[in-house]
């Protein structure tokens, strides 16, 4: 029987922490996912938990000793945002190439510099590549839903590889919203007790973590990422299937809302989700065939069936919360154009570039998109694909 609660994000993801009951966690305090750490010390404090909590002195620390403690035999998580991510870069790269799934509270905010502690997905985009399994949440239940699924996605041994989850910075790490919370007891027999093969602390199997990997090995190994990260899309919908079963609650790699007879359809991650379907809702009332399409799981992304999902739609805007800086849009729309290339689906595509530094995107900057992609249909043409939404005043 599930919780009915209020709660912000961050409250969200330490109740879900808190519920895992993993064996380390190791945290560095950034805004804005400073209260993540800060409120699983008070259940560590309390003797709610079995935790080793570890305060480190800087986030490169916090995910070394997350590495640590996961090469050891330990289940370890943290969280962080931003800037720390980026001092993690180092250690991002080394816990998915060690195959250890840690799992990571990712609250997005934009990285320095200048310095901005509101939120965008650079951070994120930053580290898209290093391996890492990425889901994106839309509001505070599906943070906390997302970790609940978590380590029961990293650490199935057809993946092995660590899992970050994000949400928006302020809008709902700091926004209290109404959830529903499924039983501690409940909880812990979903995502179940954690029992390596391969661990450091085995006596049985010595072994060593990290040697020097040359010529004759790493591309093999690096392949054998490649392959995990493929082989966790089914993974996480099986996973995603129990979780159904079990709370009523329904998710897949992204969500389709009104795309099934849509013209023109929005692509976007996180929060901007909701704000689409309160436009989406009223352009149908007025009879425009708008649609969206939320991508939940970024990494691996799930390029067939996007593309397939955006067959129908007759003009595709993709909404990015992180400009690439490359002149030619930003990761989301790349993925999604070479996913269309890909499957042969020539559908006109625009780029909008939008809510860099927490820039407020309302629904009226919304409207404007599908009413750009109506005109997209009518003339034929794209002037411009890459393009800014909401800027103030475009300099050059």
């Amino acid at each position: 029987m599930s919780i009915r609660e209020r709660l912000s994000g961050n409250e969200a993801a330490a109740i879900a922490m808190k519920q895992i009951n993993p064996d380390v966690v190791a945290a560095f305090p950034i805004t804005p996912s400073t209260e993540i750490p800060q409120y699983f010390s008070t259940f560590v404090a309390n003797g709610e938990v079995d935790t080793e909590f570890v305060a480190v002195e800087s986030e490169h620390s916090a995910m070394s000793a997350c590495i640590g403690a996961q090469a050891a035999g330990a289940r370890a998580m943290t969280a962080t945002s931003a800037n720390g991510l980026s001092l993690m870069w180092e250690m991002i790269y080394i816990a998915s190439s060690l195959r250890l799934p840690i799992v990571l509270s990712l609250v997005n905010r934009a990285v320095s510099g200048p310095l901005n502690i509101h939120c965008d997905h650079s951070d994120a985009m930053g580290v898209r590549d290093s391996g890492w399994i990425m889901l994106f949440s839309e509001n505070n239940q599906e943070a906390y839903d997302n970790l609940l699924m978590a380590n029961r996605i990293a650490e199935n041994e057809k993946v092995l590889l660590p899992l970050m989850v994000c949400q928006d910075g302020f809008i709902t790490s700091h926004s209290i919203e109404n959830i529903e919370l499924e039983q501690d007891e409940e909880v812990k027999k979903f995502v179940g007790e954690y029992h390596p093969k391969h661990y450091l602390l085995n006596d049985k199997e010595p072994m060593a973590v990290g040697p020097l990997d040359v010529q004759p090995y790493l591309f093999e190994h690096k392949a054998q990422q490649g392959y995990a990260m493929k082989a966790a899309k089914e993974v996480i919908l099986e996973v995603s299937r129990e979780f159904e079963k079990w709370t009523g609650r329904h998710y897949g790699l992204f969500e389709e809302y009104m795309l099934d007879d849509c013209d023109f359809a929005i692509v976007c991650m996180n929060s901007t989700a909701g704000t689409t379907k309160a436009v989406v809702d009223e352009l149908r009332k007025k009879g425009i065939k708008a649609g969206l399409l939320k991508i939940r799981v970024y990494r691996p992304f799930p390029s067939e069936e996007v593309a397939k999902a955006l067959s129908k739609a007759k003009a595709i805007a993709v909404l990015d919360k992180a400009d690439s800086l490359n002149g030619m849009g930003g990761a989301l729309f790349e993925d999604v154009a070479s996913s269309m290339y890909v499957a042969g689906k020539n559908i006109p595509l625009v780029n909008y570039i939008y809510g860099i530094g927490g820039r407020d995107t309302t629904s009226e900057d919304i409207k404007s998109v599908y009413t750009d992609l109506n005109e997209i249909l009518k003339t034929g043409k794209i002037d411009n694909p890459y393009r800014y939404l909401g800027l103030r005043k475009e300099e050059k």
